[in-house]
């Protein structure tokens, strides 16, 4: 069997140097950014829409709706292409909805959506102007 293995000190001028943890009175390393940050809110909307689109299905809605004849889409198109029920397509359409990505018009009993004008060229300006 082994010997236990013993617990070396070091005295203080065998301690490597560490720097101490700046205090709430040092001045900063260097000069803040002159660039405006991006406020709370409109961080909020910007992720609002990309997590809108980081979903498979939803994007696949957008597609459609796009390219749908006259650029609107009855919900009760949409459910077949994806493979989907209808509360789940609806719940994915409110997502886009949400996010002004699409527009929702009623029409009796029947839901039609259509792009927000220029939502799409929006969309793909948003991380450009962080």
């Amino acid at each position: 069997m082994d010997a236990p293995q013993t617990l070396q000190l070091l005295s203080p001028d065998e301690l490597p140097a560490v720097e101490r943890p700046a205090s709430a009175g040092d001045e900063a390393c260097c000069e803040p950014s002159a660039q405006p940050s991006l406020d709370a809110y409109e961080a909020q909307v910007r992720a609002s829409v990309f997590k809108a689109l980081a979903d498979p299905n939803r994007l696949r809605l957008l597609s459609i709706v796009k390219s749908a004849d006259g650029g609107e889409a009855c919900v009760c198109d949409l459910t077949e292409p994806l493979d989907l029920g209808q509360p789940t397509v609806s719940h994915h359409l409110k997502i886009l909805v949400d996010a002004g990505l699409l527009h929702r018009e009623k029409r009796g009993t029947w839901a039609y959506y259509s792009l927000v004008p220029g939502s799409i060229e929006r969309t793909s300006g948003l991380l450009e102007t962080l």
